[in-house]
């Protein structure tokens, strides 16, 4: 195993372990600054105009990915010093995954909803997704936090260790700014319909590959094969999204349930298509079952990425010298 590959194999798996034994601190999380520092930027450059979106996402998302290759490279310098290139794979993993925290949150509405408590779980809702929750009866719930399972197990952990694979720490840190940035301006509200552009377009690149590999490992990984390929080739195309639509739709096959149709968004109402007509409404029970397969995704991503890594490197034309370092 080449020297690079196994620094980056080795930090990739202790940050893995790292999410799984603390997940997310509620005080300062290196995601949580860069959201500050980019909600500054934006009360700077703010205009209803794309340019101003596509500048204000090149300088964020751009500014982190350049960030992080400086500081790989200052590692790098270091020279000899393998355990400071492993322990900065490990921390930026660690801070560019959420699988850990994503299923607490679920579990949680999970929990209030198998005891009746509807109101617990409405309050829990928004720490998942920005659906109105008061609009929303204990079904509609659990298909909510089923969707959001599925859709973040792509964006918090399976396409971050993809970009890991492929650029190492400045490819992790790339990912999660530019999925973060997505978050906060990708919307279509009236606000962000022109400036948040650019991220949204940005992010659908970004969150591509992630996506597929997701929706192929639940497909492997869940109780049912079948079903979730055959939801996925029918209807992952079907979404309004290109990247939740074959998460989502594997998801709702490898379960057995039926997602999509009918949600609320911050005072809008959507109608989206329905994923695996032919499956039941989801139930309070089918949100552990749905962090279940997220985990085993999420495992099964890690050894995909660490083994890919050296043909990505290849592909891409980033071969390294035996005796130098790779994040």
């Amino acid at each position: 195993m080449r020297a690079d590959h196994a620094s980056f194999a080795c930090g990739a798996v202790l940050g893995f372990l790292g999410d799984l034994a603390t997940g997310d601190p509620r005080r300062g999380h290196p995601v949580a600054a860069f959201g500050r520092a980019a909600a500054a930027a934006e009360r700077r450059l703010w205009r209803d105009h794309r340019g101003y979106g596509a500048l204000h996402t090149a300088l964020c998302a751009g500014g982190a990915a350049a960030g992080a290759a400086l500081l790989t490279r200052a590692v790098r310098a270091l020279g000899g010093r393998r355990g400071a290139e492993v322990a900065l794979t490990a921390a930026a993993t660690w801070a560019v995954l959420g699988g850990t925290t994503l299923g607490r949150e679920a579990r949680a509405v999970g929990d209030a909803l198998a005891a009746g408590d509807l109101e617990a779980a409405r309050e829990r809702l928004p720490h998942l997704c920005g659906r109105d929750p008061q609009a929303l009866d204990g079904s509609r719930i659990a298909r909510a936090v089923v969707e959001s399972v599925a859709e973040n197990t792509s964006d918090a952990v399976v396409g971050a260790l993809v970009w890991g694979a492929v650029g190492g720490v400045p490819g992790l840190i790339g990912f999660r700014a530019v999925n973060t940035l997505d978050a906060m301006v990708g919307h279509r509200s009236p606000r962000y319909r022109r400036f948040g552009w650019a991220a949204a377009r940005l992010d659908d690149v970004a969150g591509w590959p992630g996506a597929r590999l997701t929706a192929a490992l639940a497909t492997l990984a869940g109780p049912d094969p079948r079903g979730a390929w055959r939801a996925w080739r029918h209807d992952g195309r079907r979404h309004p999204s290109p990247n939740a639509g074959p998460v989502e739709a594997s998801f709702a096959g490898a379960l057995g349930v039926r997602l999509g149709g009918t949600l609320a968004y911050g005072g809008r109402v959507e109608h989206r298509p329905v994923l695996n007509s032919g499956g039941r409404p989801v139930a309070a029970a089918d949100i552990e079952r749905a962090i279940r397969l997220s985990q085993r995704v999420g495992v099964l991503a890690l050894g995909v990425s660490v083994a890919a890594r050296p043909v990505l490197r290849a592909l891409t034309g980033r071969p390294r010298a035996a005796g130098r370092g790779g994040g």
